[in-house]
């Protein structure tokens, strides 16, 4: 295939999304594909056609970029792919392979606006993009669908200085967790203890701090691969730890009993399904309480690539290289086939 690889763009996962995508090009080539690798939000976005073999690995940053460059990012990052150079490489291209994290990559915009130009890619569609990428939303599809997910609160604490009761009712019980009701790769989630380390921006969801192990299982289509253990060095799975060599333990297939493996796994069909995955792929992330019940937290569209993310340790668990895996995902399309306007 003639394959065009999407990397970098506009979000906080921008570095994380440029290292995914080396690996993903590279690992395309060698199986003999024609591959050209383009980071839409660059001042030069064609950062290699053809992509040459032997690239060195790139290193993710330990802080995620500042975000008062957005701004230009996604200027440029508009403009590339409504026009020019960039849209010309993706209309020549067989299948796009999105290796966007976060942002505008994951939240449905870029998907949209290939459907809309006619250009198959990878993954799924804008709208299953668009309600997994949003926390509170995918969490109340799952809830709906019977899969297990922690009670939670949404606030924003600009628009209500006074944190909901719902929030005192969690700090009652226990610790909380704090994240970006809208964001990946763990950016600015934090444990709480009391009110008054509460975040005083953003969009929020607030959800209880469940004490349990943290486990993390990948879906291609309708296959589990095996149950991935991420044992922490620190009380959440943050930004920093989740790229940073040494900072977490991650075990493939998990050493976890038999039935629990297979609860994961069914919990994670069932949630790539409720979503709307079918053929495509996702990461369904999981914690569990100090009880052992495992409790869903959400649900990746476009999980890391680099060659120390989770869905490639997975992979490893199960038998297949890194080769073989981006390959699958390659031909893993449903929202990616769409009819031309």
């Amino acid at each position: 295939m003639r394959v065009a690889v999407l990397c970098g763009g506009e979000s906080s996962e921008r570095d994380v999304s440029r290292s995914s995508g080396w690996a993903v090009a590279e690992a395309l080539a060698g199986r003999g594909h024609d591959v050209v690798l383009i980071d839409p939000a660059a001042e030069e976005p064609v950062l290699a056609d053809p992509v040459p073999a032997g690239h060195s690995v790139v290193p993710v940053p330990k802080e995620p970029p500042a975000a008062a460059d957005r701004a230009l990012l996604r200027q440029r990052m508009y403009a590339a792919l409504t026009g020019g150079t960039v849209l010309e490489q993706l209309r020549r291209a067989d299948r796009v392979f999105i290796a966007l994290h976060g942002g505008w990559g994951e939240d449905g915009h870029v998907q949209a606006l290939l459907e809309l130009a006619g250009i198959p890619f990878t993954g799924a569609g804008h709208d299953v993009c668009a309600v997994a990428w949003h926390k509170g939303r995918c969490q109340a599809v799952l809830e709906a669908a019977g899969i297990p997910v922690p009670p939670r609160v949404l606030y924003n604490p600009a628009e209500q200085p006074e944190p909901p009761v719902g929030v005192k009712h969690l700090l009652t019980i226990s610790p909380v967790v704090v994240k970006p009701v809208a964001d990946g790769s763990s950016v600015a989630v934090r444990k709480v203890d009391s009110l008054d380390e509460l975040p005083t921006e953003g969009d929020l969801l607030v959800e209880p701090f469940l004490g349990g192990r943290e486990f993390t299982v990948a879906v291609i289509g309708a296959t589990a691969l095996p149950v991935v253990e991420i044992e922490l060095t620190t009380p959440v799975f943050d930004y920093e730890a989740k790229y940073q060599p040494g900072a977490v333990r991650e075990v493939s297939p998990a050493e976890i009993p038999e039935h629990l493996a297979e609860r994961l796994q069914e919990l994670a069909l069932g949630a790539h399904r409720a979503l709307g995955f079918g053929t495509t792929y996702s990461r369904v992330d999981f914690r569990c309480d100090t009880a052992g019940t495992p409790y869903c937290l959400e649900v990746n569209a476009l999980p890391g690539l680099t060659p120390g993310s989770l869905v490639p340790v997975a992979a490893r668990g199960a038998g297949i290289t890194y080769g073989e895996l981006v390959d699958r995902l390659l031909t893993a399309s449903g929202g990616g086939s769409p009819t031309p306007c």
